[in-house]
């Protein structure tokens, strides 16, 4: 039976807990040149002269050579991968990025590009002693036209805090993740970034409508339009959205922010089957068609991970999957009534076996805070193989039980969560501390069944540095030789995000 929802669910902070998890313990990851066996590549030293170049064209305090200063800059967040960065920059102008840039491709100074370092496949922190360039100091907001929605920020802009802005003024941001809160609008445009909302809004790259990016050898990039529609030849903004900082270096963004829905509602169910969760998707795109804004799933382990690991309490009973379907429209009673009507379905129907409803903001943030605190939950068990990739609805989850049979023994914790609506899928597998027997049980096995199956090894999160060497099971060869051709032509000297994207073979 459907209930309104009363329980006390723990609102936590997504900063604060990768913050915890991060410094909570002195044991540093390896280095990630060692644990991969990666050789680095012959690009320049960094001197104390290049140092004082630097101090002139920032200040002396934005230009951070301390090294235990330096250190939370080359570790991600989720302890994976560890570079050996002596200096960090943080630059306030896009001027200021070009005279960096400009520099270092003169010296062959490598680059690492870096927004609220969230990324889960190392593409943000460094692998040698590449310059990190960090983006948290160019966080303004440039304009913001309420009628056609377009903002224009700074690539350091976090993401919440442009939604919060945006909102006062009756618009959401199109993107929505769980890393909201320290996540920069730069960084998930160079990764293009997918989320929660992707099922209304489309990718990321639908909802830019210009850019400003800064090439290697210091060029502005000025792409920075607001119009939705300018067939004026090749549209130069897709370089550089999901290319991970390695063709270019995103500085301001322009950003098409739809109407905030006046009516939206959450639902929370416990479903028995996997053939059901797919049932009720089919179900749900008929009838509850244009206020359906996202459907999410997790199975059991999944959801026992988070409230387990972070004190949460589930509002339901313990089912094999859990469904969050959330609608948003402009007409609060007509979207009521489309919603009670399709879940009287399929509650008649035994697709969904309990589950609750609710409207109020903060019932329903408190629901999401499950769904979205699963990949940090999974760190309080030891080390964590992360997965992201996109495969056909009708395997979706398949890979997941496959993954429990190879590994069986193995393990601490295997599950899958994600969004039906783009058929991403999340796969977690923890163990105690990081295994290379695992990871070569892990790799290339899992690439190996997605490709068979014609899907994506990296639905959402990019190639990054973990995955280069994969990138073929998702591009073939010609469009891996356009790619280099590419790389090559926009960043001769390979400064930008070194060891990231693209194989060396």
């Amino acid at each position: 039976m459907f209930r309104p929802l009363s329980l006390l669910i723990i609102n936590i902070s997504k900063h604060n807990v990768a913050s915890q998890i991060k410094y909570s313990t002195a044991i540093l990851p390896r280095l990630s040149s060692e644990k991969y066996n990666i050789k680095r590549k012959s690009f320049g030293t960094i001197n104390e002269s290049d140092i004082n170049h630097f101090r002139s064209i920032l200040s002396e305090n934005r230009v951070i050579t301390d090294e235990s200063d330096v250190l939370p800059y080359n570790i991600d967040w989720i302890k994976n991968c560890r570079g050996q960065s002596k200096v960090v920059l943080k630059p306030k102008t896009t001027d200021e990025v070009s005279e960096v840039l400009s520099y270092c491709n003169s010296k062959k100074l490598a680059v690492c590009p870096q927004g609220g370092n969230t990324g889960l496949v190392g593409g943000s922190v460094p692998v040698f002693d590449e310059i990190v360039l960090n983006f948290s100091l160019m966080n303004k907001v440039i304009s913001l036209d309420d009628i056609s929605g377009a903002l224009v920020c700074e690539a350091g802009c976090v993401l919440e805090n442009l939604d919060n802005y945006v909102r006062q003024h009756n618009l959401i941001m199109p993107l929505d993740l769980g890393a909201k809160g320290s996540c920069h609008i730069g960084g998930n445009v160079s990764t293009n970034a997918g989320g929660l909302r992707l099922l209304r809004y489309g990718n990321l790259h639908g909802s830019i409508l210009g850019l400003e990016a800064v090439k290697a050898d210091g060029t502005v990039i000025d792409c920075l339009r607001t119009l939705k529609k300018d067939n004026t030849g090749y549209h130069l903004k897709h370089l550089f959205i999901g290319s991970e900082g390695t063709l270019g270096v995103v500085t301001k963004v322009a950003v098409h922010c739809p109407a905030v829905s006046k009516a939206v509602s959450l639902g929370y169910f416990g479903v028995n089957t996997f053939e059901d969760v797919l049932q009720l998707y089919r179900n749900a795109k008929i009838s509850l068609g244009e206020i359906l804004s996202a459907f999410e799933m997790a199975d059991n382990r999944a959801i026992c991970s988070t409230v387990k690991n972070l004190k949460l309490t589930n509002p339901l009973e313990d089912y094999p999957f859990y469904v969050l379907i959330e609608t948003s429209g402009c007409d609060e009673e007509h979207d009521s009534e489309k919603l009670n009507r399709f879940l009287s379905k399929e509650m008649e129907s035994g697709h969904i076996i309990d589950g609750t409803v609710t409207s109020e903001p903060a019932k329903m943030r408190t629901i999401w805070n499950i769904r979205e605190n699963i990949a940090e939950a999974g760190l309080h068990d030891g080390y964590v193989f992360k997965y992201d990739v996109s495969i056909p609805l009708n395997n979706y989850y398949d890979i997941v039980l496959l993954l429990r049979k190879k590994l069986e023994g193995k393990y601490t914790n295997i599950y899958g969560y994600g969004h039906i609506g783009d058929g991403n899928i999340h796969i977690n597998v923890t163990v105690p501390e990081y295994s290379k027997e695992v990871c070569d049980m892990l790799e290339p096995y899992i690439f190996e069944q997605v490709a068979k199956l014609k899907g994506s090894i990296s639905a959402e999160h990019g190639v990054g540095f973990r995955k280069p060497q994969f990138i073929h099971y998702s591009k073939d060869e010609s469009a891996l030789r356009l790619m280099k051709d590419l790389k090559h032509l926009m960043d001769p000297n390979g400064i930008l995000n070194p060891y990231k994207v693209l194989p060396d073979v």
